[in-house]
């Protein structure tokens, strides 16, 4: 049987079938748009599936009634809106939902956080290597509906009436195991097809869907939260399954699965194929690439590396610890900032659960900005750890005037959310693409991608242990005042800064050595004339 053959074998359904009905094959442009664009709405519905659990949480765990007053805002009744009405259509945000509207209702709502995080965090370990090891796409795919069907779940409880708190608990673990997929698929496909020419910006770009996630399933979540908040659970549930659906239809995970060569091979001969070209490139029409196919002809036919193995990959132990604490920081936001906008006064008055859910969609708007501009800003600079380091240090004084200053006005509280979501979210996104893609294909390994995935594991499941730990903390904490929330915030914020201090030396000395190109051209000069000069040996 011909090599071709079997790197043909992993061509998605979806698009057989379009290649059947034009009669002719995409381009490598083509595909990488189409790359682009299918893990874009896989990992958009990923988090608009984790979004539910903070716009009900004030519905579950209701504080007393407040004002009931109709409060004018330039936007309109989309950020602000009638207060906790006395005939609330969904009957529940006064009494709240057993068995979280107890004394230790907000304890028990951190603890469903944890859950779904401790189980996402070391779901991540195991989630990468297999991510390596088994076809992504089918990988991908099970995972995404399996957290459909148990996201749904959780919402079934509203229906069938559950007031038991295990009920909840191994909803959301098991939800966390099946999220655990998604990250680490995601971002080893983008390495798969992309270069690290320019790859900061476009996976600052494509990272943006970590914020139209949240936004989406904030929408989503408010958009049927007065019918019942298990329909907003079941909605973002069944986003999330459909996006299974068309992953398992178009998602090419590897470019030897529809016949282009290798990803190292691709990578350094993608500029010399033309953009419009509809007929792609194979195989055999690059340089190198033949040798490339007969280690790899297929995306079955490969080898991943083992845990330690990637660990031992300079630079990802100090990004996997700053990400510990930065996303610390970041899901803290994502998962109580709903909750802290509903019973904070804001110009002297309260908004309601679902304005304060759609109010929470600017701290993401805020994150998208901040996410490209620390892609663009890292490229330009070819520096990820001084990037990464200096948004972080800029988040400290970001989340300190926005606690301190936000309730003054909705105008001001909405400039202050932008800004400390651009700051938080745009190291956050850097190190968990572009870095953990550049680390996943390090010269250390020559050049086997396959650790693509492994990498992104242990970065970001390090990074979901703080992501687990900063919500469980916020739930003890808020308890005693904001305050105490905010300064822990800041702390883990200058801790993840000063994590990458090694690193940014390490860059800054690089770019000194750089500058002073003098030095060397004056050694060659004075070299003996037996020697080749620096100019010869270029």
């Amino acid at each position: 049987m011909p090599p071709s053959y079997n790197t043909m074998r992993g061509i998605p359904p979806g698009i057989l079938l379009i290649k059947s009905i034009r009669g002719k094959d995409w381009s490598l442009a083509t595909y990488r748009y189409l790359v682009l664009l299918v893990t874009f709405i896989a990992y958009t519905s990923y988090h608009a599936s984790r979004k539910p659990s903070s716009i009900v949480k004030s519905v579950l765990d209701p504080e007393p009634t407040k004002n009931n007053r109709l409060y004018p805002w330039p936007i309109g009744e989309v950020f602000i809106k009638r207060e906790f009405l006395i005939n609330d259509l969904s009957g529940l945000r006064n009494k709240g939902w057993a068995p979280f509207n107890g004394k230790d209702g907000t304890s028990k709502l951190g603890e469903i956080d944890v859950a779904f995080l401790a189980c996402y965090s070391l779901g991540m370990y195991a989630a990468g290597h297999l991510g390596d090891t088994l076809d992504l796409r089918l990988f991908l795919t099970t995972g995404m509906i399996g957290s459909g069907i148990f996201v749904a779940l959780f919402g079934m409880g509203y229906f069938w009436n559950v007031h038991v708190f295990w009920f909840y608990l191994v909803m959301q673990m098991v939800a966390g195991l099946f999220q655990a997929t998604g990250w680490p698929s995601v971002v080893a496909v983008i390495g798969n097809w992309f270069g690290k020419r320019k790859r900061g910006l476009i996976m600052g770009v494509w990272n943006a869907h970590t914020s139209v996630g949240n936004i989406s399933g904030s929408l989503l979540a408010a958009s049927v939260l007065e019918y019942g908040w298990g329909w907003s659970f079941i909605l973002p549930g069944a986003f999330i399954f459909m996006g299974g659906v068309i992953v398992y239809l178009f998602l090419a995970a590897y470019p030897e699965d529809v016949g282009f060569p290798c990803p190292d091979v691709l990578a350094e001969n993608a500029e010399a194929v033309p953009n419009d070209e509809e007929t792609p490139i194979r195989n055999g029409d690059l340089v190198g690439a033949k040798e490339c196919t007969v280690h790899r002809s297929g995306s079955v036919s490969r080898t991943s590396v083992g845990l330690l193995e990637a660990c031992l990959i300079p630079g990802v132990i100090p990004f996997a610890l700053c990400l510990f604490f930065a996303k610390l920081v970041a899901y803290t936001f994502l998962y109580w900032l709903p909750f802290y906008l509903s019973q904070t006064a804001i110009g002297g008055e309260y908004v309601s659960v679902k304005s304060a859910g759609n109010l929470s969609t600017l701290f993401d708007v805020g994150g998208i900005v901040g996410g490209i501009l620390a892609g663009y800003i890292s490229d330009r600079l070819n520096a990820r750890a001084i990037t990464a380091a200096s948004f972080m240090y800029a988040a400290i004084p970001s989340m300190l005037l926005y606690h301190s200053y936000g309730n003054i006005s909705k105008a001001v509280n909405i400039i202050l959310m932008m800004i400390a979501g651009l700051c938080i979210n745009g190291p956050y996104a850097l190190i968990t693409t572009a870095v953990s893609a550049d680390l996943g294909t390090h010269s250390s390994l020559r050049g086997d991608s396959r650790a693509l995935a492994t990498v992104t594991a242990i970065i970001d499941g390090t990074g979901s242990v703080g992501a687990a730990l900063g919500p469980l903390f916020t739930g003890f904490l808020s308890t005693k005042g904001w305050d105490a929330v905010f300064v822990m915030l800041m702390v883990c914020a200058l801790t993840a800064g000063l994590l990458l201090s090694r690193l940014v030396i390490a860059e800054l000395s690089e770019k000194t050595c750089k500058r002073t190109p003098a030095t060397n051209v004056q050694y060659t000069l004075e070299a003996p004339a037996s020697q080749p000069l620096l100019s010869d040996r270029r």
